[in-house]
C-alpha cells in the first residue's frame, strides 16, 4: 500500500483518510516484523512483566505462563499438600541432602589409607576409629562386541544323517546387527536426536565402520518389522474417549530436485492421568506429505469422542457430524494476548492474561484429582470467572478498532468461546492442548539436528519409531531397553497377540523398566 505522491487527493478529508489507512498498514507491518523477530530470536517463556500489575484491578501477584508461577486468585479450592519444603519454621533454609546415586550401579571401591600404620608423633601403632566415604559418578563409553554363532554338525555313523541346530532368528534377516545394536541406533536418533551421520563418526572412533546408508537401511527395516505393533498402538489410542492433536512441519528431501518440500508429522495423544484415569498414556504419530484437511480426517476416521486441538481449520470437517466434539485450547487463546502484550505492554492485554492466569491457577490445584472432583471445582470457581471474562471481553471489544491486534485477539477467543468453555463442564477434559504440544517437542528437537527427512518413506519411518519411543517416555520406560526386548522377540511373536508387546505390558519384564527415561 505504498503511497504515490502524484496521485494523492487534493481534498483534505480524503487525504486524511488515506494517510490514516496508510498508518494502519505501516503499524500492522511493523507488528508483524517484531512478532517474527521475537519468534526467531526472542525467549520462548511467556512470563509477563509484573511492574504494571499494581495498576490493574485483578493484580494479585505475578502473572505467568500456564506452567510457570502461580497466581493468587480471589477464590481457591483446597490446595494439594506440599511434598517437599526446604524452609524451617524460623525462616532458615535447611542444607540440601546429598544426592543419592542409584544402588544398582556397579561400584569400584578405592581405599585411600595412610602410608604409615604408626603415629608420626609418638610411634605407637594406630587403631581403627571409623571411616569417611563419598561417591563420584563416573562414565565409561559404550563398546562393541561380536557374537559368534557356532552350530556344530553331528553325523550318525550308521545312517549318515547330519544333525545341526537351526540358526537363531535375527531382527533383520541375514543382517549384521543384533537387537541391541538396532535399539542403540534407533534410540540415539529418535530419543536422543542424534543424526545418523554423527553416529557414523562416533562408531568410527570406536573402531567400527558403519556407513550412514547402512544405518538408514537398518532403521527402515526395523520400522517395517515394528509396523504391526505400531498399528496396535494406534488402535489403542483411538479407542479412548478423549484425544489431543497437533502437527508440526518437517522438511523432506525431494529426490532429483535438490531441494526440500514441507511434510507434516501429526501427533495424537491419549493421556487421562491429570483426571486420575487408570489407562496407560500413549501417543502415535502419522506422516503426511502436506497439511490438507483430508489428512486428520483420514487419521481419525475410527475415533469418536472429544478432540482437543488448536484452531487449525482442517479439523473443522471432523466436527460436522458431531461424532467428534471440539474442545479448544486456552493456551493458544492466551498466546494471542501475550503477543499483544509483548508488543506494546498493553494494560488490557495484561488484564486478559491475569484473568486467564486465575483459571490456570485452579487447574494446578486440581490436577490429578478425579473427573467428578475436577468438574465440581470448575463449576464452583472457574465458571463464574469465565462468565466475567466473556462479559469483559465483549465490552472491551466494542471500544477497540476492529483492525487492532488486541481486537483480533479478543475475536479469536469469542469466536471459539463454546469450545473453550467445554472443559469447565467435563472433568476429563484439560484446559489446554499442552499434552500434544509436549509430544511435538521431541520432533522439533530432532528436526533441528537432522534438518530434513530423506524421503516421504523416511517420514513414515520416523512416525512409526517416534510412536513407540514417545509412548515409552509417557510411561517412564527406557526406550533403548524396550526396543531391544521387542526386536529380539517380535519376529517370532504371534500376530494375534501383538498387544502383549505394548510398552506398559512389557515394562514388568524389563530390568530397570521404570528408570528415569529421557
Amino acid at each position: 500500500m505504498a503511497l504515490e505522491y502524484s496521485k494523492l487527493p487534493d481534498d483534505p478529508e480524503a487525504l486524511k483518510q488515506l494517510l490514516l489507512q496508510h498508518s494502519h498498514w505501516v503499524d500492522s507491518l511493523t507488528e508483524e516484523v517484531l512478532r517474527l523477530r521475537r519468534w526467531r530470536f526472542g525467549r520462548s517463556s511467556e512470563v509477563i512483566d509484573a511492574s504494571i500489575l499494581p495498576e490493574l484491578p485483578l493484580s494479585g501477584g505475578v502473572v505467568a505462563a500456564p506452567d510457570a508461577v502461580d497466581l493468587a486468585p480471589q477464590e481457591k479450592v483446597a490446595p494439594l499438600p506440599k511434598l517437599l519444603s526446604v524452609d524451617t519454621p524460623g525462616g532458615r533454609r535447611t542444607r540440601r541432602p546429598a544426592r543419592e546415586l542409584p544402588a544398582e550401579l556397579p561400584r569400584i571401591v578405592r581405599v585411600h589409607a595412610p602410608q604409615r600404620c604408626d603415629c608420626p608423633e609418638c610411634g605407637e601403632r594406630l587403631a581403627a576409629l571409623g571411616e569417611d566415604s563419598s561417591e563420584q559418578l563416573d562414565y565409561v563409553p559404550g563398546y562393541f562386541r561380536v557374537i559368534r554363532h557356532v552350530r556344530p554338525k553331528l553325523i550318525c555313523t550308521a545312517c549318515a544323517r547330519i544333525i545341526q541346530a537351526a540358526a537363531p532368528s535375527r531382527p533383520i534377516e541375514r543382517g549384521l546387527p543384533t537387537a541391541g545394536l538396532l535399539a542403540q541406533v534407533i534410540g540415539a536418533k529418535y530419543a536422543d536426536h542424534m543424526p545418523l551421520y554423527r553416529q557414523e563418526g562416533i562408531y568410527r572412533r570406536a573402531g567400527v565402520e558403519l556407513p550412514r546408508a547402512m544405518l538408514a537401511s537398518w532403521v527402515a527395516d526395523a520400522a517395517q518389522l515394528l509396523e504391526p505393533l505400531v498399528g496396535c498402538l494406534e488402535q489403542y489410542v483411538l479407542s479412548g474417549r478423549k484425544l489431543h492433536a497437533d502437527d508440526t512441519p518437517v522438511p523432506v528431501l525431494a529426490p532429483g530436485k535438490g531441494r526440500t518440500h514441507t511434510g507434516r508429522l501429526w501427533a495424537y495423544v491419549r493421556d487421562d492421568r491429570p483426571s486420575s484415569g487408570a489407562d496407560p498414556p500413549a501417543v502415535f504419530y502419522r506422516y503426511s506429505p502436506d497439511r490438507k484437511a483430508e489428512r486428520p480426517y483420514a487419521h481419525l476416521r475410527s475415533f469418536a469422542g472429544i478432540l482437543q486441538a488448536d484452531g487449525y481449520s482442517g479439523f473443522n470437517a471432523l466436527y460436522a457430524d458431531n461424532r467428534i466434539v471440539e474442545a479448544a485450547c486456552w493456551a493458544h487463546a492466551r498466546r494471542t494476548y501475550y503477543e499483544v502484550y509483548a508488543q506494546d505492554r498493553s494494560p488490557i492485554a495484561a488484564e486478559a492474561l491475569a484473568r486467564i492466569g486465575e483459571l490456570y491457577s485452579l487447574e494446578r490445584q486440581i490436577r490429578g484429582r478425579s473427573a467428578s472432583e475436577r468438574a465440581a471445582a470448575r463449576a464452583e470457581h472457574a465458571v463464574p470467572k469465565l462468565q466475567g471474562l466473556r462479559a469483559w471481553l465483549t465490552a472491551t471489544h466494542r471500544s477497540l478498532s476492529v483492525k487492532s491486534p488486541l481486537a483480533g485477539a479478543i475475536q479469536y477467543t469469542l469466536a471459539r468461546w463454546e469450545a473453550l468453555l467445554r472443559y469447565a463442564g467435563d472433568g476429563t477434559i484439560e484446559i489446554d492442548n499442552n499434552a500434544a504440544e509436549r509430544a511435538i517437542r521431541a520432533l522439533v528437537l530432532g528436526r533441528r539436528n537432522y534438518l530434513f527427512a530423506g524421503s516421504d518413506a523416511g517420514g513414515e519411518t520416523a512416525a512409526r519409531l517416534y510412536s513407540l519411543i514417545g509412548t515409552c517416555r509417557l510411561n517412564g520406560i527406557d526406550p533403548h531397553m524396550y526396543l531391544r526386548h521387542v526386536l529380539e522377540c517380535i519376529a517370532g511373536h504371534p500376530i494375534n497377540r501383538i498387544a502383549e508387546l505394548l510398552p506398559w505390558r512389557v515394562a514388568p519384564l524389563l530390568p530397570l523398566a521404570l528408570s528415569r527415561a529421557a
